[in-house]
């Protein structure tokens, strides 16, 4: 078995500029992340200081109603977190192909245009998630101002 060539440094500079794009999605990828994880802790936080309230207290019964929702929006944080870093993971795969297929000297405009597709498919499904997520919490407090 042979060793490939070493790809050229026009090669390299070429997979360089093709994975740039790729490379801004994870660095997005990654802000939203810290995003999703912050809403996930605020949430989690709400739901263990309604669970420790003693069963007595008057704001039981709020965080008992408004426990449904608290858990519904921490499973779409949830959700959101899974594509986004499924869609983190399928970036980083891009590029190692992108690489990979330049040192092997193997086209791979195909292979690395459906792996972006694909990833940007799960960002958006992360994206999709956030807005429900985000919907409920609006909607949360605007029952809960005009409720009794």
């Amino acid at each position: 078995m042979q060793v490939p060539d070493t790809p050229s440094v026009e090669q390299i500079s070429q997979v360089i500029v093709q994975v740039t794009a790729p490379s801004f999605l994870l660095g997005a990828v990654a802000g939203f992340v810290s995003l999703l994880i912050s809403r996930m802790n605020r949430v989690t936080d709400r739901i263990q200081a309604g669970e420790a309230v003693p069963d007595g207290d008057h704001a039981k019964a709020r965080f008992k109603r408004d426990m449904p929702q608290l858990r519904r929006r921490a499973e779409l944080l949830n959700r959101s977190i899974l594509y986004s870093t499924t869609s983190a993971i399928l970036t980083c795969l891009l590029v190692i192909v992108a690489f990979i297929s330049a040192y092997f000297q193997l086209r791979h405009e195909y292979g690395v245009a459906v792996l972006f597709i694909v990833a940007l498919g799960f960002f958006t499904a992360g994206l999709v998630n956030l807005v429900r997520e985000t919907w409920i919490s609006v909607h949360e407090y605007e029952s809960g101002s005009s409720g009794p």
